[in-house]
């Protein structure tokens, strides 16, 4: 189990210089970041995804949790249902990703320096796989980050604002922003969400 420094503290998921974290080179183009109403669908759209996984890993897939904002019931988001997948050890990429990519996921990133993460995509409904290894202290604070929003609608208000704002100044670029972009633009106010959040369970002073 991660300690309490380990989960509240930002792990830098930037790339190192010189390397990249896209597998597919199209991910890092950018492109009109829509923000949009909750949809009742996206519970059973996790489903159905969740459900692929499993019949493809198995026993390999330790868990798989919905999160991010279609996770969120009433809070406004991009129309992609984020997903993580824990697995024994997300470096050894043999022991699952051939297997999802057969069943028609993309491997998308690459990420070694940031718990090892990597990412798969589905293509219908859209989906973006997550995958962690076991404890990893950034799957406790999704799942955590899910029920603060859940429990606190004014939370959830701040979060959505921040959500369009950060839409919208990508839009007013040439061509958009990319999701990175996009995240980068909204996590002073995740973050301050996070303090508040922590500090209400005891994870802070």
């Amino acid at each position: 189990m991660p300690t309490a420094e380990e989960i509240t503290r930002h792990h830098d998921d930037r790339p190192p210089p010189g390397a990249d974290p896209f597998v597919d080179p199209s991910g890092a183009r950018p492109y009109e970041i829509r923000v949009v109403e909750y949809d009742d669908r996206w519970p059973a759209d996790f489903r159905r995804v969740a459900e692929r996984i499993r019949a493809v890993l198995g026993d390999r897939a330790l868990e798989i949790h919905h999160v991010g904002s279609t996770s969120v019931p009433g809070l406004p988001a991009k129309p992609v249902i984020d997903i993580d997948l824990v697995v024994a050890d997300p470096a050894e990429e043999a022991a699952y990703l051939p297997d999802l990519v057969a069943a028609g996921f993309v491997h998308h990133i690459r990420e070694p320096w940031w718990h090892e993460h990597r990412l798969v995509k589905w293509a219908d409904p859209l989906a973006y796989v997550h995958i962690f290894g076991p404890d990893c202290p950034e799957v406790i604070r999704h799942r955590m980050f899910h029920d603060w929003l859940v429990e606190h609608e004014e939370e959830r208000q701040r979060y959505a604002d921040a959500k369009r704002a950060a839409a919208t100044a990508m839009n007013a670029r040439p061509g958009g922003g990319t999701g990175m972009d996009y995240n980068r633009h909204k996590e002073p106010v995740v973050r301050e969400i996070y303090d508040r959040m922590f500090r209400a369970h005891g994870l802070l002073p």
